[in-house]
């Protein structure tokens, strides 16, 4: 789904620094499972799996093959054909890495998608569905986002099972074939398929990770505890329209403009909750100035009005603070010698976990002040609640990551873009984005032209996975 990653971006540049990454080629990466690793993120990227294209099924299949060869039952791989609401074939693959119960704990869910936003090759300054190394970066469609994540999950089960590993419970890795649009597929894996997906918690390989400054130095770790609803409206106005020669008093065009300009100045009540307030405790920590201290003050009293005015009017933190509602398309008129009939806005809205998609529909309406608006839900929104810190989580990320950057600020916080993580958490699953990519987030192209991922970065992901998992199972990684 579109998404705005950089929550922190600047202000984290003025803070941490640690020990930088060293290698920055794949030649320097030799060992079997990094060889194995780069192969399957090679050919993933191959596969043109965005909407339209037909080729999730195929990247599926491709997965589950190498999981058969790498020692997995049949019994425990399975690939589940979907339909998008296109009605595009897609797929579900699900994993199942059998523990041995002996930590009496439920299992962990591990998820992903295989699905990619399309990128146009002749737009691109390389072919996007060739992985492409050069000057230190992978680049190509999906390098980030997501099947970065579909390939540490992936290669970290088949590293673990070639070194006969055997967790004290069940890992389970649930990759999705619809994220970037619908995600219906995510919703029927934890809900109609529930006896494959059931977790204690999930963690998200599409969320989360490690922001890196342009020196090299790594500077926090973000946990992804919660996600703003991503909803969509239709506003329109009707009119019987006419001549042109002939203008009315009242017009489509005219009065759908005076009722968006109302919605941009509109500004939602102030919101938190306790990821939020965890998130600016920790940011503030390393936020020099009056607005350090203002996040601070409204972590700890969020009914500070002083504070939450001051930290909601800082462009990298507005989002987190209230619901945000934006106009993004417009359609009107059907010739131009004719009054418009109909006039119709698209309008995004973020809206922060625990409001209702309907209570912000009758907001918007209440703030146009026009009775004549029509007000259209798109799709079917779902909002999810936040996710309460997890002590095996937080201590296990602590274990993992302080080992190699020791007092690396670990971060919780809401994302305002949407994930699978939507899904999951609604079904009742607590989620946490911990994608193992540490990237400067000037660098994240998700979406965008040239895509790229760190050489060094897509390594030490491998690495981190293979630890978390262990560390998170009964076998620490130190």
């Amino acid at each position: 789904m579109p998404r705005a990653r950089n929550l922190v971006s600047t202000l984290l540049m003025l803070a941490f620094s640690s020990a930088g990454l060293l290698a920055e080629n794949s030649a320097d990466y030799d060992a079997p499972y990094q060889s194995q690793a780069l192969e399957i993120y090679r050919h993933s990227i191959s596969l043109r799996t965005a909407a339209g294209h037909g080729k999730v099924p195929e990247l599926a299949n491709y997965l589950a093959d190498q999981l058969r060869d790498g020692g997995f039952p049949e019994s425990d791989v399975r690939v589940l054909p979907f339909t998008t609401q296109t009605g595009e074939a897609t797929s579900g693959l699900v994993v199942r890495y059998p523990g041995n119960g002996s930590s009496g704990k439920g299992p962990i869910l591990l998820i992903a998608h295989m699905d990619i936003v399309d990128a146009l090759p002749e737009d691109w300054e390389r072919d996007p569905f060739t992985l492409i190394e050069e000057d230190g970066y992978f680049f190509g469609r999906g390098t980030l986002d997501c099947k970065f994540g579909t390939t540490m999950l992936i290669s970290s089960f088949l590293r673990l099972k070639a070194e006969g590993f055997v967790p004290d419970r069940d890992l389970v890795i649930a990759l999705t074939g619809d994220e970037e649009t619908s995600m219906s597929t995510t919703r029927e894996l934890v809900t109609t398929h529930r006896d494959l997906t059931d977790a204690v918690f999930a963690l998200n390989a599409d969320a989360g990770g490690g922001t890196v400054a342009p020196n090299g130095k790594v500077q926090a770790f973000r946990v992804q505890a919660a996600e703003k609803t991503y909803a969509t409206f239709e506003l329109t106005i009707r009119n019987p329209g006419g001549h042109s020669s002939a203008p009315r008093a009242d017009n489509a065009i005219y009065e759908l403009a005076q009722a968006l300009g109302k919605i941009a100045e509109h500004r939602f009540p102030v919101q938190s909750n306790p990821v939020t307030q965890r998130y600016f405790r920790a940011v503030a920590r390393i936020t020099p100035g009056e607005m350090g201290e203002a996040m601070l003050r409204f972590a700890e009293d969020p009914t500070d009005q002083e504070a939450a005015k001051l930290v909601s009017t800082h462009g990298a933190f507005a989002g987190v603070t209230r619901t945000t509602c934006v106009a993004t398309m417009l359609r009107a008129g059907h010739a131009e010698n004719a009054l418009p009939q109909s006039a119709t806005a698209t309008v995004n809205c973020r809206i922060f976990p625990g409001v209702e998609v309907d209570e912000i529909g009758q907001e918007l309406l209440r703030v146009a002040g026009n009775p004549e608006i029509e007000l259209t839900v798109l799709g079917d929104p779902q909002a999810s609640p936040a996710s309460a810190a997890m002590a095996e989580l937080d201590e296990a990320l602590s274990a993992v990551l302080h080992e190699r950057y020791p007092g690396l600020p670990i971060i919780p916080f809401m994302a305002p873009y949407a994930t699978d993580g939507r899904e999951t958490r609604s079904a009742g699953i607590p989620t946490f984005g911990v994608n193992g990519l540490f990237m400067n987030p000037r660098e994240i192209f998700a979406h965008g032209l040239n895509e790229r991922v760190p050489v060094k970065a897509f390594y030490f992901g491998l690495d981190y996975w293979f630890d978390l998992l262990k560390e998170l199972t009964g076998a620490p990684s130190r």
